[in-house]
């Protein structure tokens, strides 16, 4: 019986091989020889991931009689996925005629991933930690000009995921993964009602790649914290099968839902701690996963089998109308509010639309409430797992005051074209009573 990984593979459009479990980085070599049996390798890691990973890496690839360039390591204490490193690394791959061998899960994966692109060359990377779900997915997140952005390219051909070396690794990598993975649990309510409305059609494949055993790799976030290889394993496959996901539908549906929409705000802002350090993604998004996950909570409070659609499609804004507010909540922000206006430009409906949504949401909504239910954990349990895994459950912790968690709800409904909770809820007209709910006295985050 096929495993799940082989499974995914069936589907992926980049990644053909994966290894993984305890001890494996000894077998690169071998699965890079397989993949690659005409090329020269070149390390790509930087000092700390050389450390814990590089050398075994490249011992492995010697064992296994695959020539090797003199490996390229970043020593920049302030290295970060930024196009001047981009231009550092093209330049040296550019020189030499091997496949690159990515050694880290995050910065290194995604510089690598871009240049080996801009070059035409597939790569293999040895996944060193379990710090999020972008490893096998497509696309990188490489700032440029002071804007971080996604640009396409492919995920690597082959990957490599030892636990053992991941539960060794800062304690802030793994629970910064875990916050990224448990924030599948509202992103696939979101899909939910997306279906619903007719505006994404879920994919069984990829939802199946995602959700199950989602809750498995979830149930142990002290012993994560504690660093149980075990417990690690079952997280770093979480975070792998949501990277298939995404490359089978060529799409991060599977993966992000309104959660991620915070991320992508304080992105744009270069969020950042007062040393100057950037808060993680997953640190972004599981603050982003308490609010998208009481967002689904007060959806659910709602008998939403007896909306007055009439009422909503008659208070239902023109464009003119929406871009005014717009404009109003990305006051003073010209980045956001060109972004915003793109994505909500793109997401619009006229009021036909707009009935045809609430009616077939109206319909389905006895059955789906308890669907949306079963899916999503109780704000309660997010907040205990994200603390016990040493992730941020607060979000003065991640330097964003309750003023400002505010001003970024405000523009999280239009900041994508995507259709998620808070799209529901903007469409039913109920934003501000979200918004009390949230953060007025006695709400969640007073």
């Amino acid at each position: 019986m096929l495993s799940k990984i082989e499974k995914a593979l069936q589907r992926t459009t980049d990644t053909k091989e994966c290894i993984i479990g305890a001890g494996v980085v000894s077998r690169t070599g071998e699965l890079f020889k397989k993949c690659f049996p005409l090329s020269r390798a070149i390390i790509v890691a930087d000092t700390n991931t050389w450390t814990v990973a590089g050398a075994q890496v490249s011992d492995s690839l010697r064992k296994a009689g695959v020539l090797q360039c003199d490996p390229y390591v970043f020593d920049d204490p302030h290295l970060y996925a930024e196009w001047t490193f981009v231009q550092m690394l093209k330049a040296r791959l550019q020189a030499e005629d091997a496949v690159a061998v990515a050694v880290g899960s995050g910065v290194i994966n995604d510089l690598t991933k871009y240049v080996s692109h801009l070059l035409g060359r597939p790569y293999l990377c040895v996944g060193t930690a379990a710090s999020m779900d972008g490893f096998t997915a497509y696309g990188a997140s490489i700032t440029k000009d002071g804007n971080k952005q996604t640009f396409d390219c492919p995920a690597p051909y082959a990957f490599v995921m030892d636990p053992e070396i991941a539960a060794a690794a800062p304690k802030e990598l793994a629970a910064s993964g875990y916050a990224d993975l448990i924030a599948k649990i509202p992103a696939g309510a979101d899909w939910m009602l997306a279906h619903c409305v007719g505006a994404e059609k879920i994919d069984p494949f990829s939802w199946s790649l995602v959700q199950d055993g989602l809750r498995e790799s979830l149930s142990h976030p002290a012993d994560i914290l504690a660093g149980d290889v075990a417990c690690t394993e079952a997280l770093c496959e979480g975070l792998l099968m949501s990277g298939f996901a995404m490359q089978a539908l060529q799409s991060s549906r599977p993966a992000s839902g309104t959660e991620h929409q915070f991320s992508h705000c304080w992105d744009m802002e270069g969020l950042a701690y007062p040393d100057g350090r950037h808060v993680s993604h997953g640190f972004k998004v599981g603050i982003g996963t308490l609010v998208s996950t009481a967002t689904l909570e007060f959806l659910l409070g709602k008998d939403l089998s007896d909306i007055d659609i009439d009422k909503a499609v008659g208070e239902w804004p023109s464009w003119e109308e929406m871009e005014l507010q717009i404009r109003r909540v990305c006051e003073g922000k010209p980045g956001h509010l060109a972004r915003c206006l793109t994505e909500s430009k793109a997401k619009y409906i006229g009021r036909d639309g707009l009935h045809a949504q609430l009616f077939a949401i109206r319909r389905a909504w006895p059955e789906l409430k308890e669907q949306i239910a079963g899916q999503i954990l109780p704000f309660s349990e997010v907040y205990r797992n994200l603390k016990q895994v040493g992730a941020p459950y607060e979000p003065e912790q991640i330097c964003v005051s309750r003023a400002h968690l505010r001003s970024t709800f405000s523009i999280i409904p239009f900041m994508r074209s995507r259709f998620t909770g808070i799209d529901l809820v903007y469409r039913l007209g109920l934003l501000p009573q979200l918004e009390h709910y949230l953060f007025a006295p006695g709400g969640i985050f007073e």
